[in-house]
């Protein structure tokens, strides 16, 4: 089933100033066995932007979400509450409910987002021409980047086209400059990015389905040297807390941006404890085209991408045992 079909909530009914949503989770939007926390993520999403489409703050700008336990392939409840209405903002209370049990409560926060813009005379912007602006951190042009294919882990992976970086990949080598020592100041940590898109051309990204894209990196223990995973196993990830900012609309399509190919870069900075707690931290980019696309690389065509979102999570590292035991239950 395509991504967009998959993201499909309904309202049910409106109860007690609760408003429910229903839907079906896809087998096929799954990690192994279980659905993946950025396609959970992206039904809560899609409910409250229903929820909000006839309002003056029609668009998602910081979701929250804590994952209290893993969710299955069935039907499902997100129950939708009004915490405060404002001028400029509305806060929202959402939770996924699946057999009568709460699997992932959440805080969002709609507005209006706006497009990138250095306009304004008393604003304050971070954007390029600015020099302290932040760069599209991916080093190929997706039309000339070498290809690669998502994990197969991912039992939607056929689904997409992807790309590798060297460059990023170089960085986590044990003979990289990036590796610390006890001279080092700052530093450390391993690093992800890839250009990502959609092979139907049916399907288009959309504001509902950022999580998903903000939690298909490579989680940070596989990207160790062979040397340095020994012990790590066939694991699962499971997200505990996840939360996406959005930055700026998504672009409409043109010859300097794709609707359906996206840019993700990850960075990873801890892992510990016996059940390898792990932060990430992730980008979520526009691109200038789809993964081999033929097209012509024009001068600049950095200078025109943007950052849509960022993202933050904690997850575990725990035996894949445990996630094929809940697709059993």
């Amino acid at each position: 089933m395509l991504l967009g079909d998959a993201i499909n909530v309904t309202h049910f009914k409106s109860s007690n100033n609760v408003d429910i949503y229903i839907g079906q989770m896809d087998a096929e939007w799954c990690i192994r066995s279980v659905p993946n926390g950025g396609y959970v993520l992206a039904q809560i999403v899609q409910a409250c932007i229903q929820q909000q489409r006839n309002t003056t703050t029609p668009d998602p700008i910081h979701v929250t979400a804590h994952f209290l336990s893993a969710t299955s392939t069935s039907s499902f409840e997100i129950h939708v509450r009004v915490q405060k209405r404002g001028r400029n903002f509305t806060n929202l209370l959402a939770e996924l409910l699946q057999d009568n049990a709460t699997k992932v409560t959440s805080h969002l926060i709609f507005g209006a987002l706006e497009p990138p813009s250095d306009s304004g005379k008393d604003a304050i912007n971070l954007i390029p021409p600015s020099p302290y602006a932040r760069r599209l951190p991916l080093h190929h042009h997706p039309s000339n980047a070498p290809r690669k294919q998502l994990s197969d882990r991912y039992k939607f992976g056929s689904r997409f086209d992807a790309t590798q970086e060297p460059e990023i990949v170089s960085r986590n080598a044990i003979s990289s400059p990036q590796r610390t020592n006890s001279s080092t100041v700052g530093g450390g940590g391993l690093d992800y990015g890839i250009w990502c898109g959609f092979k139907d051309k049916g399907e288009t990204v959309i504001l509902a389905n950022i999580p998903f894209f903000a939690d298909i990196s490579t989680n940070a223990p596989v990207l160790l040297p062979k040397e340095y995973r020994q012990r790590l196993g066939r694991s699962w990830f499971p997200t505990m807390v996840m939360t996406i900012e959005y930055k700026f609309p998504l672009p409409k399509l043109s010859k300097d941006h794709s609707n359906r190919t996206i840019g993700i870069f990850s960075s990873t900075k801890f892992i510990h404890g016996t059940m390898g707690r792990q932060d990430m931290y992730t980008e979520i980019w526009t691109a200038p085209c789809d993964v081999g696309e033929n097209v012509e690389v024009a001068d600049g065509w950095r200078d025109k991408q943007f950052c849509l979102a960022v993202s933050t999570q904690m997850a575990l590292t725990v035996p894949i045992a445990w996630n094929l035991a809940k697709g059993k239950l």
